[in-house]
């Protein structure tokens, strides 16, 4: 019997005509930063810009072969995943349906029909991913369409782990240690599929979507009751059946969450030190080393920049919520006299690395104070201790808004 080693070997050849094997690069900064030697297997990098064409070329080359009149496929996506079975329409030259719900940004449509060309048809059906993964399901049955899933099928998890059987030839050898998003579970349980328990994982998932914790806590899936969709391309409400019957005896330990906000300040890192873009999931890996700091040091480590699908208008947010993260940026809204010279009065109280990055106040009359919605950056965190000890001693009522998230979002 073929192992599933042999068969992720198979497929990852098999690519090799349609495109070439993603690097494998070490970074220096980050293995001088965290006492290790770092790689980053670089899946931002396919043509697709994320790993997901992968699964779409394995699972649409074995249909091909056993079926060969098989003209029609159909997926439900937003992102990565339309991308990746629009662009293998266009090279298997079959039909493609994709179908995105009405809500997918301008940006991801164009994308997919670029990678698709006439290959493809987009469909926006619904509001919510579970009404277009409806329609796209009775659409398929309706014109005897091939469904390809994007994680919960067994030779989209074996594409996937193509990823693994590249590293193990660009690095020689098996590492120490890997570090890989989740999602849906089809790359982390193929890449683990592969290695087995020759190295170690650190599986990792946004804080607002931890599928995998909560399939692990339960002892099956479950479906979150809450997702917070900023990291879209792993944000999923319910890990695949098939990935987590693979992931299921997991220590949860090795299950990682990692905080939106923080995600926010290792893409800009990235960016502005390695020039690397990433989007929100394909930072997840890296964003975890300061987690596993004490556990990797000294070993070979392997994170998998899942996706560089990154719409730059989305940076404005990404750089506020890094801000805010670090510390060095807050809001607060001040109760201020209404009286002349009471702006310049708490102007003096700013300190020397103190900027005023928000300022919003309306004079009302026939009251003595007003409320002031103010946004301040800094340069230091500590700054902010010190400039708020001074708003004490000079007797101003003050909130900070930073950490309220309701009342952050409808004024920030």
């Amino acid at each position: 019997m073929t192992s599933f080693q042999d068969m992720a070997r198979i497929a990852e050849r098999a690519m090799r005509e349609v495109f070439p094997e993603t690097p494998l690069l070490r970074n220096a900064h980050l293995s001088e930063k965290y006492e290790a030697d770092i790689w980053l297997k670089r899946e931002d990098l396919s043509p697709v810009r994320s790993y997901k064409l992968r699964g779409a070329f394995n699972a649409m080359r074995k249909v091909l072969e056993e079926a060969p009149e098989q003209s029609l496929f159909v997926c439900a996506s937003a992102g990565n995943h339309a991308q990746g079975v629009a662009y293998m329409c266009q090279h298997f030259g079959v039909r493609g349906v994709i179908f995105m719900p009405v809500t997918t940004p301008q940006q991801k449509i164009q994308k997919t029909k670029v990678f698709g060309g006439d290959a493809v048809d987009i469909k926006l059906i619904g509001d919510y991913f579970d009404d277009t993964l409806a329609e796209a399901q009775r659409f398929c049955v309706a014109e005897n369409g091939y469904f390809l899933a994007p994680f919960d099928d067994a030779d989209v998890i074996e594409g996937q782990a193509s990823v693994a059987a590249e590293i193990a030839v660009q690095l020689g050898r098996t590492p120490d240690h890997i570090i890989l998003p989740v999602g849906g579970g089809g790359l982390s349980s193929g890449v683990r599929g592969f290695f087995g328990p020759r190295c170690r994982y650190s599986f990792v998932e946004p804080a607002g979507g931890r599928s995998l914790a909560a399939a692990l806590a339960a002892g099956e899936p479950v479906t979150l009751d809450r997702v917070d969709t900023f990291v879209d391309g792993a944000a999923v409400a319910r890990i695949g059946a098939l990935p987590f019957s693979r992931l299921s005896d997991v220590d949860p330990a090795d299950v990682l969450s990692a905080p939106e906000d923080r995600i926010c300040t290792t893409m800009v890192e990235m960016l502005n030190l390695e020039g690397i873009v990433l989007e929100p999931a394909g930072a997840l890996a890296v964003d975890a080393l300061v987690d596993v700091a004490d556990r990797i040091r000294g070993k070979t480590v392997v994170c998998i920049t899942s996706g560089g699908n990154f719409d730059f208008e989305r940076l404005p947010e990404v750089k506020e919520r890094a801000q805010r993260y670090a510390g060095v940026k807050k809001y607060f809204i001040l109760r201020l006299p209404q009286r002349p010279g009471a702006l310049k009065d708490f102007l003096e109280i700013l300190g020397p690395e103190d900027d005023i990055s928000r300022f919003e106040y309306m004079k009302k009359s026939a009251r003595n104070f007003g409320s002031v919605l103010i946004g301040i950056e800094t340069q230091r965190p500590e700054n902010f201790s010190q400039l708020f000890d001074r708003l004490d001693a000079g007797g101003y009522t003050y909130t900070d808004i930073t950490t309220d998230e309701t009342l952050a979002q409808f004024v920030i």
